[in-house]
Protein backbone atom coordinates (compact mmCIF):
# COMPACT_ATOMS: atom_id res chain seq x y z
CA UNK A 1 0.00 0.00 0.00
CA UNK A 2 1.37 3.63 -1.01
CA UNK A 3 2.15 6.13 2.01
CA UNK A 4 -0.10 9.27 1.65
CA UNK A 5 2.41 12.47 1.28
CA UNK A 6 1.03 15.68 3.01
CA UNK A 7 4.14 18.16 1.01
CA UNK A 8 4.02 22.11 2.00
CA UNK A 9 6.09 24.50 -0.51
CA UNK A 10 6.52 27.78 0.91
CA UNK A 11 8.19 28.95 -2.18
CA UNK A 12 9.57 32.49 -1.35
CA UNK A 13 8.01 33.26 1.61
CA UNK A 14 8.55 33.18 5.00
CA UNK A 15 12.19 34.61 6.63
CA UNK A 16 13.78 32.47 9.40
CA UNK A 17 12.15 33.79 12.51
CA UNK A 18 8.97 32.75 10.75
CA UNK A 19 10.39 29.37 9.85
CA UNK A 20 11.14 28.82 13.26
CA UNK A 21 8.21 29.47 14.69
CA UNK A 22 6.29 27.60 12.06
CA UNK A 23 8.25 24.57 12.22
CA UNK A 24 8.28 24.65 16.58
CA UNK A 25 3.78 24.74 15.99
CA UNK A 26 4.10 21.99 13.57
CA UNK A 27 5.85 19.55 16.03
CA UNK A 28 3.70 20.04 18.40
CA UNK A 29 -0.03 19.86 16.47
CA UNK A 30 1.54 16.59 14.82
CA UNK A 31 2.48 14.12 17.74
CA UNK A 32 -0.05 12.02 17.13
CA UNK A 33 0.46 11.98 13.24
CA UNK A 34 1.89 8.01 12.97
CA UNK A 35 0.80 6.87 9.13
CA UNK A 36 1.08 10.63 6.55
CA UNK A 37 4.43 11.37 5.36
CA UNK A 38 5.06 14.99 6.16
CA UNK A 39 7.11 16.89 4.33
CA UNK A 40 8.23 20.52 4.88
CA UNK A 41 9.67 22.64 1.83
CA UNK A 42 11.14 26.14 3.16
CA UNK A 43 13.63 28.50 1.37
CA UNK A 44 16.96 27.86 0.86
CA UNK A 45 18.12 30.05 4.24
CA UNK A 46 15.82 27.50 6.19
CA UNK A 47 16.12 24.46 5.29
CA UNK A 48 18.99 23.81 8.34
CA UNK A 49 17.21 25.50 11.24
CA UNK A 50 13.46 24.25 10.45
CA UNK A 51 15.35 20.51 9.91
CA UNK A 52 16.90 21.24 13.27
CA UNK A 53 13.43 22.28 15.16
CA UNK A 54 11.92 19.09 13.20
CA UNK A 55 14.74 16.43 13.40
CA UNK A 56 12.76 14.66 15.98
CA UNK A 57 9.09 14.69 14.64
CA UNK A 58 7.46 13.06 12.02
CA UNK A 59 7.75 16.05 9.36
CA UNK A 60 11.19 16.08 7.03
CA UNK A 61 12.50 18.43 5.29
CA UNK A 62 12.96 19.38 1.57
CA UNK A 63 13.86 21.86 -0.89
CA UNK A 64 12.34 23.01 -3.57
CA UNK A 65 15.67 23.08 -6.12
CA UNK A 66 19.10 22.24 -6.92
CA UNK A 67 21.57 22.35 -9.50
CA UNK A 68 22.59 19.86 -11.35
CA UNK A 69 26.49 19.41 -10.32
CA UNK A 70 28.27 18.60 -6.98
CA UNK A 71 30.14 21.48 -7.22
CA UNK A 72 31.78 24.18 -9.27
CA UNK A 73 31.14 28.22 -10.79
CA UNK A 74 27.80 28.56 -10.28
CA UNK A 75 26.90 31.56 -8.35
CA UNK A 76 24.01 31.41 -6.67
CA UNK A 77 22.85 28.02 -6.95
CA UNK A 78 22.84 25.14 -4.60
CA UNK A 79 23.99 21.52 -5.03
CA UNK A 80 21.78 18.31 -4.00
CA UNK A 81 25.26 17.51 -1.48
CA UNK A 82 24.40 21.07 -0.16
CA UNK A 83 20.59 20.15 0.21
CA UNK A 84 21.87 17.07 1.98
CA UNK A 85 24.01 18.47 4.50
CA UNK A 86 21.41 20.75 5.99
CA UNK A 87 19.25 17.95 6.70
CA UNK A 88 16.57 17.38 3.74
CA UNK A 89 15.59 14.29 2.69
CA UNK A 90 13.47 15.27 -0.38
CA UNK A 91 13.89 17.94 -3.02
CA UNK A 92 11.83 19.31 -5.76
CA UNK A 93 12.35 19.17 -9.33
CA UNK A 94 10.77 20.82 -12.53
CA UNK A 95 8.16 22.61 -10.25
CA UNK A 96 6.21 24.61 -13.24
CA UNK A 97 7.22 28.02 -12.05
CA UNK A 98 10.45 26.89 -12.55
CA UNK A 99 9.91 25.80 -15.83
CA UNK A 100 7.70 29.08 -16.58
CA UNK A 101 9.98 31.46 -15.35
CA UNK A 102 13.31 29.90 -15.36
CA UNK A 103 13.15 27.96 -19.04
CA UNK A 104 13.73 24.59 -17.02
CA UNK A 105 13.11 22.02 -19.64
CA UNK A 106 12.36 18.34 -19.28
CA UNK A 107 16.69 17.97 -20.37
CA UNK A 108 17.34 20.11 -17.53
CA UNK A 109 14.81 18.00 -15.15
CA UNK A 110 16.61 15.34 -16.23
CA UNK A 111 20.06 16.02 -15.16
CA UNK A 112 19.20 16.90 -11.86
CA UNK A 113 17.44 14.31 -11.65
CA UNK A 114 20.11 11.62 -12.26
CA UNK A 115 22.52 13.92 -9.86
CA UNK A 116 19.96 13.94 -7.05
CA UNK A 117 20.05 10.31 -7.19
CA UNK A 118 23.75 9.88 -6.39
CA UNK A 119 22.32 11.27 -3.46
CA UNK A 120 20.29 9.74 -0.56
CA UNK A 121 17.52 12.36 -1.25
CA UNK A 122 13.98 11.44 -2.74
CA UNK A 123 13.45 13.53 -5.47
CA UNK A 124 9.70 15.12 -6.58
CA UNK A 125 9.76 15.34 -9.91
CA UNK A 126 6.69 17.54 -11.10
CA UNK A 127 4.94 17.74 -14.21
CA UNK A 128 1.77 19.61 -15.79
CA UNK A 129 -0.07 21.65 -18.62
CA UNK A 130 -0.66 24.71 -19.12
CA UNK A 131 -4.22 26.02 -19.36
CA UNK A 132 -3.87 26.87 -23.34
CA UNK A 133 -2.64 22.96 -23.57
CA UNK A 134 -5.63 22.02 -21.70
CA UNK A 135 -8.28 23.72 -24.02
CA UNK A 136 -6.33 22.25 -27.32
CA UNK A 137 -6.55 18.74 -25.76
CA UNK A 138 -3.03 18.23 -25.30
CA UNK A 139 -2.73 17.22 -21.67
CA UNK A 140 -1.78 13.61 -22.58
CA UNK A 141 0.86 14.30 -25.43
CA UNK A 142 2.28 17.06 -22.62
CA UNK A 143 2.37 14.76 -19.78
CA UNK A 144 3.57 12.35 -21.91
CA UNK A 145 6.45 14.12 -23.51
CA UNK A 146 7.14 15.49 -19.97
CA UNK A 147 7.36 12.01 -18.19
CA UNK A 148 9.52 10.35 -20.80
CA UNK A 149 12.44 13.11 -20.96
CA UNK A 150 12.48 13.88 -17.67
CA UNK A 151 12.90 9.95 -16.81
CA UNK A 152 15.05 9.21 -19.64
CA UNK A 153 17.76 6.92 -18.22
CA UNK A 154 16.01 5.46 -15.45
CA UNK A 155 16.52 2.46 -14.43
CA UNK A 156 13.77 1.07 -12.45
CA UNK A 157 15.72 0.37 -9.54
CA UNK A 158 15.84 4.57 -9.45
CA UNK A 159 12.13 5.07 -10.42
CA UNK A 160 11.74 3.45 -6.69
CA UNK A 161 13.11 6.21 -5.24
CA UNK A 162 10.91 8.92 -7.30
CA UNK A 163 8.01 10.93 -6.44
CA UNK A 164 5.41 12.51 -9.09
CA UNK A 165 3.79 15.39 -8.63
CA UNK A 166 0.75 16.52 -11.36
CA UNK A 167 0.45 19.73 -10.86
CA UNK A 168 -1.70 21.29 -13.56
CA UNK A 169 -0.57 24.95 -14.41
CA UNK A 170 -3.68 26.12 -14.74
CA UNK A 171 -5.11 25.12 -11.20
CA UNK A 172 -1.50 26.66 -9.23
CA UNK A 173 -2.11 30.09 -7.45
CA UNK A 174 -5.07 30.44 -9.45
CA UNK A 175 -7.85 29.33 -7.02
CA UNK A 176 -9.03 27.22 -9.68
CA UNK A 177 -8.83 23.27 -8.63
CA UNK A 178 -9.33 20.27 -11.28
CA UNK A 179 -12.07 18.43 -10.03
CA UNK A 180 -11.22 15.03 -8.28
CA UNK A 181 -12.19 13.28 -11.22
CA UNK A 182 -10.10 15.65 -13.37
CA UNK A 183 -6.87 14.74 -11.13
CA UNK A 184 -8.01 11.28 -10.72
CA UNK A 185 -8.07 10.86 -14.96
CA UNK A 186 -4.25 12.51 -15.45
CA UNK A 187 -3.00 10.27 -12.47
CA UNK A 188 -4.22 7.49 -13.56
CA UNK A 189 -2.69 7.91 -17.18
CA UNK A 190 0.32 8.79 -15.20
CA UNK A 191 0.57 5.49 -13.70
CA UNK A 192 -0.21 3.56 -17.18
CA UNK A 193 2.35 5.64 -18.77
CA UNK A 194 4.98 4.20 -15.70
CA UNK A 195 3.03 0.73 -16.35
CA UNK A 196 4.31 0.17 -19.95
CA UNK A 197 8.03 1.83 -19.49
CA UNK A 198 8.42 0.42 -16.22
CA UNK A 199 6.20 -2.30 -15.34
CA UNK A 200 3.08 -2.87 -13.23
CA UNK A 201 5.22 -3.28 -9.96
CA UNK A 202 6.39 0.05 -10.53
CA UNK A 203 3.11 1.47 -11.42
CA UNK A 204 1.59 -0.02 -8.39
CA UNK A 205 4.34 1.41 -6.00
CA UNK A 206 5.43 4.65 -7.53
CA UNK A 207 3.66 7.73 -5.35
CA UNK A 208 2.01 10.45 -7.62
CA UNK A 209 1.02 13.74 -5.62
CA UNK A 210 -1.55 16.11 -6.74
CA UNK A 211 -0.68 20.00 -6.63
CA UNK A 212 -2.84 22.69 -7.76
CA UNK A 213 -4.94 24.74 -4.98
CA UNK A 214 -5.40 22.12 -2.74
CA UNK A 215 -7.16 23.30 -0.04
CA UNK A 216 -8.71 21.71 3.71
CA UNK A 217 -11.86 22.00 2.10
CA UNK A 218 -11.20 20.15 -1.16
CA UNK A 219 -8.32 17.86 -0.06
CA UNK A 220 -10.36 14.68 1.31
CA UNK A 221 -12.23 14.63 -1.95
CA UNK A 222 -9.01 14.60 -3.83
CA UNK A 223 -7.17 11.97 -1.80
CA UNK A 224 -10.20 9.30 -1.73
CA UNK A 225 -9.27 9.24 -5.46
CA UNK A 226 -7.03 5.82 -6.42
CA UNK A 227 -4.71 6.89 -7.91
CA UNK A 228 -3.86 10.23 -5.89
CA UNK A 229 -1.25 9.64 -3.00
CA UNK A 230 -1.40 13.12 -1.51
CA UNK A 231 -0.61 16.48 -1.65
CA UNK A 232 2.19 19.20 -3.12
CA UNK A 233 0.89 22.45 -1.27
CA UNK A 234 1.41 25.48 -1.83
CA UNK A 235 -0.22 28.53 -0.70
CA UNK A 236 -2.27 26.73 1.56
CA UNK A 237 0.79 25.12 3.70
CA UNK A 238 1.89 28.71 4.75
CA UNK A 239 -0.67 28.47 7.19
CA UNK A 240 0.64 26.22 10.01
CA UNK A 241 -3.45 25.69 11.37
CA UNK A 242 -4.31 25.32 7.64
CA UNK A 243 -1.21 22.71 7.18
CA UNK A 244 -2.12 20.63 10.16
CA UNK A 245 -5.98 20.44 9.86
CA UNK A 246 -4.66 19.09 6.11
CA UNK A 247 -2.43 16.30 7.73
CA UNK A 248 -5.50 15.37 9.90
CA UNK A 249 -7.87 14.99 6.98
CA UNK A 250 -5.22 12.53 5.20
CA UNK A 251 -4.40 10.36 8.47
CA UNK A 252 -8.04 10.11 8.67
CA UNK A 253 -8.59 8.39 5.21
CA UNK A 254 -5.94 5.75 5.69
CA UNK A 255 -7.41 2.55 6.83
Amino acid sequence: MRTKIIAGNWKMNKVAAEAIAFARDLKVKTLNIRKTEIIVCPPFTALAIVHDILKDSRAEVGAQNVHFAASGAYTGEISAEMIESAGCRHVIIGHSERRQYFGETNQLVNQKLIHVLTTSLTPIVCIGETLEQRQSGQTENVIRTQLEESLTGLTTDQLKRVVLAYEPVWAIGTGVTATPEQAEEVHKFIRELIRSRFGQKSSDLIQILYGGSVKPDNIRDLLSRTDIDGGLIGGASLNVASFVEMIKITEDLIN
